[in-house]
């Protein structure tokens, strides 16, 4: 995925069946590490295509994670740009739009030079929720 994903084109929604893979990406890199977590893809828009929740994960990372690819895809970039913009004190960052995530685990899902969607993920710590949506997005390339 390119450092430039702002600048990219939307393309068409990412399918349910592509979906369904990277979701499986998800699981099996946290079965690996022992890790649970909730994932949500979105198409470009940022509507929800996909959600899925993992055994003994906590009820509240299903909502965060729709939020993680909602913040990916409406602005086409990881949400840890927006975690590095607050780190680095400029926290007017979170008031760009309500629903905003500042957390790292969302990435656009890029094919073909477009956004076709977003996945964002939840339950882990916010390295570990974008450990396992960055692992699922490469697995498509």
């Amino acid at each position: 995925m390119s450092g430039q994903t702002h600048q990219m084109a939307y393309g068409a929604p990412i399918t349910l069946s592509h979906a369904r893979k990277l979701a499986a990406a998800v699981v099996s890199e946290a079965a690996r590490h022992g890790w649970t977590f909730s994932i949500a893809i979105t198409d470009p828009n940022g509507d929800l295509v996909y959600l899925e929740r993992m055994d003994d994960t906590h009820a509240a990372s299903w909502t965060i994670a729709i939020e993680k690819a909602r913040t990916a895809a409406r602005f086409r970039r990881p949400t840890k740009v927006f975690f590095d913009l607050v780190e680095a004190g400029r926290v007017y960052i979170t008031t760009l739009a309500p629903g905003l995530v500042a957390v790292p685990g969302g990435v656009p899902i890029v094919e073909e030079g477009k956004i076709i969607g977003a996945i964002g993920t939840s339950g882990g710590s916010g390295e570990q929720d974008e450990i396992v949506a960055l692992s699922a997005v490469a697995s498509l390339t």
